[in-house]
């Protein structure tokens, strides 16, 4: 049995459709576009009309006429060409919310058929510090992540850590020049590891030699060269449990951590299944597969490079091939920067050709980028580019602007007890902060880093957010002082009423989110019901109402919408802290 307002109400308009004759696929509601009118619309008497040879708002007549007679619409209007409005009663919506009350899921339902989905997001490579670009992946990634989950979709997240190609052979390349050999290579760290990388790279652009040079020694790595694979082990080794920090702030969870060195030998047999198939050729010493180019030109895909090494697309196509055929995936969804979207096309081509997965649903989330105020992506002052860790001190900054001093706080042992409180706090609000600053914003767009704003505790911020269930929180605890314990559900106001139907959504928001894999739909819900309680808790107080019951009824409310907020929050990927400081 449904919880959903919306699904309830659906199920009322097929009966109606099915008992006159029609199209139940035709049978749906919307919120109402004008909500003053009415607080549902149907339009599927316009789409009836043809079928049946009719008039829409002839069709639309009958079927007001049939929903007017159930006591839970208090007005059914037909209006325009056909459109349906209905209005309900508040009883009907009372007794929906008490039932959401009463699920630990706020009525909120899972996927009919579960898909195990794997979720390749994050993408770093060895050697290379965590910087802004990343923070998109990892951000809309885990949201991806937490929605799938929650909506009962069986979901593995993978980082595909890039650790096997043509940066790898840069860093030995120039980890032997500067010493010789590369008997030191277990005594560096990240620091050090990452400034080897800078220096290669800078030095590869301006001689081709040199870069030719790093692609061979990254071909006789991935051909089994011993000396280098045992300098690999520590290079990978620090590289990720680098990468690990950052992403453990952001709480980017990664169920596997493989790379491209782990698809290394289903890369091989991905080769051979194109010669086999005759899908490949060979064309100036390398081997590749030509795609089609009808609408664009396509450049083709290389499986091996004139040296040996395996080309950059292969060990994409060759993980495909292991998410199928090891972990059964039924979709396999990239969150990526949109920049990569030529790659990805080729991919998906090159794994449809060699009938890698049939079965298998593949989706690039192209994300935009984040950008400084010259609408340019975001950079540190010099110009470098900004590190993600970089960027999480900046945010923790501006938030202990707002932060109260140890010295203040009453209640702790000590001061440094009182600071780590604090520190805790610091770092929920900012992470929050960058994160809702992300999510807000459609993920094909880029955005612009508002540093001065975007940690602000109004406005339509992470910190807003979390306020609001502190703020909840805080009522919920004077309410239990006073005695006060949250009952049925009594709509008496507008905007009581206005909230009740506000959180009514949560079922269909979640769910469009789902299908649309688009979590700016949440971020903007979770925004407009914190913004719906403030104006119920203005004029509709709980301590001061004018009944006990009142009262009850306006807790219930607060704590359906602390509920809500809090899920949503999680759902982002963002922490809820029980309460706020504030200077």
């Amino acid at each position: 049995m449904t919880l959903s307002l919306e699904k309830i109400i659906n199920q009322k308009i097929a009966l109606c459709f099915q008992n006159l004759g029609f199209d139940t696929k035709l049978a749906f509601v919307k919120p109402s576009d004008r909500p003053d009118l009415s607080d549902f619309q149907c339009n599927g008497a316009l789409a009836l009309a043809k079928s049946q040879h009719k008039n829409p708002r002839e069709i639309a007549t009958n079927i007001a006429g049939e929903l007017s007679k159930d006591p839970d619409f208090t007005k059914v209007s037909v209006d325009g060409p056909g459109f349906i409005n209905l209005s309900l009663s508040d009883e009907f919506i009372s007794r929906v919310l008490c039932a959401m009350a009463g699920d630990p899921r706020l009525g909120c339902e899972k996927v009919d058929q579960p898909k195990k989905i794997i979720l390749d997001s994050g993408g770093p490579n060895v050697a290379k510090a965590l910087h802004v670009g990343h923070l998109r992946s990892a951000v809309i990634g885990e949201s991806i992540r937490r929605i799938e989950k929650f909506v009962g979709n069986d979901i593995i997240s993978d980082v595909h850590f890039g650790d096997y190609g043509t940066p790898m052979g840069m860093i030995l390349s120039e980890i032997m020049l500067q010493d010789g050999n590369l008997s030191k290579t277990n005594t560096y760290n990240i620091e050090q590891i990452s400034d080897f990388y800078k220096r290669a790279n800078a030095r590869c652009k301006e001689n081709d030699a040199e870069k030719e040079k790093a692609s061979q020694i990254t071909a006789e790595l991935q051909n089994g060269n011993q000396e280098y694979y045992k300098a690999w082990q520590h290079l990978r080794k620090v590289s990720v449990d680098a990468v690990k920090k950052n992403y453990d702030i952001l709480g980017a969870h990664f169920d596997l951590w493989l790379g491209e060195s782990d698809a290394h030998n289903a890369s091989l047999e991905v080769i051979k299944i194109a010669k086999d198939k005759h899908i490949s050729e060979i064309d100036d010493g390398a081997t590749i597969i030509r795609l089609e180019e009808s609408n664009k030109p396509k450049p083709p895909v290389i499986l091996l490079k004139s040296n040996g090494g395996i080309g950059y697309q292969v060990t994409d196509i060759a993980t495909i091939k292991m998410r199928v055929d090891d972990l059964k995936a039924e979709e396999i969804i990239y969150v990526v920067d949109k920049r990569q979207s030529l790659h990805f096309e080729q991919v998906f081509e090159a794994a449809e050709k060699l009938g890698l997965a049939p079965n298998t649903k593949l989706i690039h989330i192209g994300f935009g980028t984040v950008n400084g105020a010259d609408g340019k992506p975001f950079k540190t002052r010099d110009g470098g580019v900004m590190k993600l860790e970089d960027l999480i001190e900046m945010s923790k900054d501006k938030v202990r602007e707002s932060m109260p001093e140890a010295k203040d706080l009453e209640g702790f042992a000590s001061i440094d007890e009182a600071q780590k409180y604090i520190d805790t706090m610091v770092e929920d609000i900012a992470v929050a902060a960058i994160k809702f600053q992300d999510l807000k914003n459609n993920i094909a767009s880029g955005y612009v880093f508002e540093i001065d704003d975007f940690a602000k505790f109004e406005g339509k911020t992470g910190p807003y957010i979390q306020y609001a269930v502190a703020r909840i929180n805080s009522i919920m605890r004077k309410a239990q002082a006073a005695g006060i314990k949250a009952g049925d559900i009594i709509i008496t106001n507008r905007e009581e009423r206005e909230l009740a139907l506000k959180i009514a959504q949560i079922n269909q928001i979640i769910m469009r989110t789902h299908e649309e894999k688009e979590p700016s739909i949440i971020s903007d819900y979770a925004y407009t019901l914190a913004q719906a309680f403030s104006s119920f808790y203005n004029a509709s107080p709980i301590m001061s109402a004018e009944k006990p019951e009142l009262a009850a009824s306006r807790l219930r409310l607060a704590v359906l919408t602390r509920d809500a907020l809090k899920l949503l929050l999680d759902l982002l990927g963002i922490k809820a802290p029980e309460v706020m400081l504030k200077k």
